[in-house]
């Protein structure tokens, strides 16, 4: 069971409809899943009075995120289109939304986007939950093997209590059992694993 409390954020990543959708350009199996259960987290967080907070990939047209562009991806979550709306299943208003990739940076944690030289920036997203004297943080969404596993290990460097429950996230696994070596990695770093779901 997950706890929340004042001191813990709620952080849902990337449940966007090119991700989340079976028709999405980057659809991620088990998707249906992991809505249902982070809407019951978002209940559950809101109840015990918790930060809750969204992220969304919004990309530019062109960058070299995409494989258009030299990258290693397709063209997703494309700012202002249907991609990049958060899933109309989500409970999406329950908190504020930190947009990543906009200025064509990888995008992959919710709290830091690395440009294609490699400089990194801070997203609004640390600001947050220190405004909110925030110790914890829950992550939630999509996908397991990159921008979830993203964002908990910068939780987790940045000081917060870091915790994934598995029923919450799914993986893309491009390579078989991608998601479980991500889980694997995060609970070395620091991260709680909640168990029981699919990773």
């Amino acid at each position: 069971m997950t706890r929340f409390d004042a001191r813990t954020a709620l952080i849902v990543v990337d449940l966007q409809n090119d991700f989340a959708d079976p028709v999405g350009s980057l659809a991620v199996p088990g998707a249906e899943r992991v809505i249902a259960a982070v809407n019951e987290l978002i209940a559950a967080a809101q109840s015990a009075g918790a930060l809750i907070v969204y992220t969304q990939d919004w990309h530019p047209r062109r960058t070299p995120h995409f494989k258009t562009d030299g990258g290693p991806w397709p063209v997703h979550c494309v700012a202002e289109t249907w991609g990049a709306q958060l899933h109309p299943n989500l409970q999406a208003d329950a908190g504020p939304i930190v947009r990543k990739g906009v200025g064509g940076e990888d995008g992959y944690s919710g709290f830091t986007m690395r440009d294609a030289d490699g400089g990194e920036h801070p997203t609004e997203l640390v600001a947050l939950l220190r405004e909110r004297g925030v110790e914890r943080a829950v992550v939630v969404g999509l996908a397991t093997d990159y921008c979830v596993k993203a964002t908990a290990l910068d939780a987790i460097a940045l000081g917060f209590e870091t915790v994934v429950p598995e029923r919450a996230v799914a993986a893309v696994n491009l390579e078989p059992g991608d998601g479980a070596t991500a889980l694997a990695e995060l609970a070395a770093a620091g991260a709680a694993i909640e168990r029981g779901g699919a990773a």
